[in-house]
């Protein structure tokens, strides 16, 4: 399978030497000013140039990486009031997961740095997102190439795992924005962000939602690697019996329900009345995607809980849930929910492709343990509702990686700023005073801007 493509956003110019005043004596954080729009001036070129071009953006990922630590270091020392802001800055970026009555994405203006900080995080977990979709399809089926050597698979399988790592970066960003930056954008303004026009995507259930949904995606690709050798085992005689090479079926299925579980809740949030916004409510491709992925993995779930009843020797069982299986494939195959996944029919005829090629499967199960539990187990079909009642819970293959904010790269907690400290200090005289610098917190508005 397939991850999410996220549509990237672009954003509008800005100086920040226009914005900012620095108010140290020696004027230290000018360069450092002219740098931090440098990397923005540099962010904003890369975003323009990929909606002309596709393919593997890893140089946005390096500029992010050079451009959000800058970005909060002006951040820290805006708190501190290292450098003052002449007015509120407003930053201009598209928001592109919100549904628009004319179907494209509303340019929106956001007040003060936190926003610009929330945005630049929400596109870094945008193009991890889409280098690992990039990743994925660039290997294509490998695990079904007859002719594939077992070293060239092993290789593609690490390549897929690249892909499982920025996915749970990606998720790890999310939930960070979710529950540290939005609060702390909150708390910065006088008033919070009451007034502010705020699209879905900077809403925190959203957020939380893309957080379930990237990880939801990571899991997807850790079963294929974990599959990739029984995969290739498989070709020459797909269906029963299993190869020994395949991992547990009741594993399996596990790990399908924990993915169908995280998609569906990703889904909840994404409807829920706080995910929507003035500028509109979370786009139809990224619910319907997320309806599909949980639909699809529920009857992957079921299939292997079929498979494993089987190789149990329990037919009825085994019936009863590949015959499940087979009817949510077919209601998937058929449109009942939907089969798209972003905006490209190419991608929309892979799914259509890979939901037929799960049905094929389900049906040689299907077929081989009905011909047993009629000749041999005489076993009855239970009802849905009980095979409901004995449904396992799911189980996780990976974990988000937690976003860790960077270290500055000026300002308070930078060691430049440290270093310029200490020589303030051995410059003060013996019989002199440095001048006390009142902390943040200690007076009236201290820290808060705007």
């Amino acid at each position: 399978m397939s991850t999410f493509l996220y549509e990237l956003p672009t954003t509008g110019a800005i100086s920040f030497a226009d914005i900012c005043t620095d108010l140290t004596a020696d004027r230290a954080y000018t360069s450092h000013l002219a740098e931090t729009t440098q990397s923005r001036a540099n962010l904003r070129g890369v975003l323009k140039e990929t909606k002309r071009t596709d393919g593997e953006k890893d140089y946005l990922r390096i500029i992010l990486d050079e451009y959000i630590p800058q970005l909060r270091s002006l951040v820290d020392c805006v708190a501190h009031d290292e450098i003052g802001l002449q007015s509120e800055p407003m930053f201009s970026w598209r928001s592109t997961l919100s549904a628009h009555v004319f179907h494209n994405s509303p340019r929106v203006s956001l007040p003060s740095l936190h926003a610009d900080y929330i945005s630049s995080m929400l596109t870094y977990a945008f193009a991890l997102s889409n280098l690992a979709r990039a990743i994925v399809t660039s290997l294509g089926p490998y695990e079904h190439d007859r002719a594939i050597t077992d070293s060239d698979r092993k290789a593609k399988d690490e390549k897929l795992n690249h892909a499982v790592t920025f996915l749970c970066k990606a998720s790890g960003i999310f939930s960070f924005i979710s529950d540290s930056a939005l609060p702390e954008w909150r708390s910065s303004r006088n008033g919070g962000l009451s007034g502010v026009n705020l699209p879905a995507d900077y809403t925190a259930e959203v957020n939380g939602a893309l957080a379930k949904l990237s990880l939801a995606d990571a899991q997807s690709l850790a079963i294929r690697k974990l599959l990739s050798k029984s995969a290739y085992d498989s070709n020459v005689a797909p269906g029963p019996p299993l190869p020994k090479s395949h991992p547990s079926p009741a594993l399996v299925a596990k790990l399908h329900l924990e993915c169908a579980s995280l998609y569906s809740s990703a889904r909840t949030l994404a409807k829920t009345p706080g995910s929507s916004s003035d500028s509109g409510d979370v786009s139809v491709d990224l619910r319907r995607y997320l309806a599909d992925e949980a639909a699809f993995h529920s009857a992957l779930a079921h299939k292997w809980l079929g498979v494993d009843a089987g190789e149990s020797m329990k037919g009825g069982d085994a019936v009863g849930f590949l015959s499940w299986a087979h009817k949510e494939l077919e209601e998937l195959k058929d449109g009942g929910k939907s089969l798209g996944i972003g905006k490209s029919e190419k991608s929309r005829t892979l799914r259509k492709c890979k939901v037929a090629e799960e049905m094929e499967s389900v049906s040689l199960w299907l077929t081989n343990y009905q011909k047993a539990n009629d000749s041999i187990h005489f076993q009855p079909v239970p009802q849905r509702s009980d095979l409901q009642s004995r449904i396992p819970t799911g189980r996780l293959a990976v974990d988000a990686k937690p976003y860790l904010p960077p270290s500055p790269v000026y300002g308070p907690g930078s060691g430049e700023y440290r270093r310029r400290k200490a020589e303030e200090q051995e410059s003060t005289g013996p019989g002199e005073k440095e001048p006390q610098v009142a902390e943040v917190g200690q007076y009236a508005g201290a820290g808060s801007y705007f």
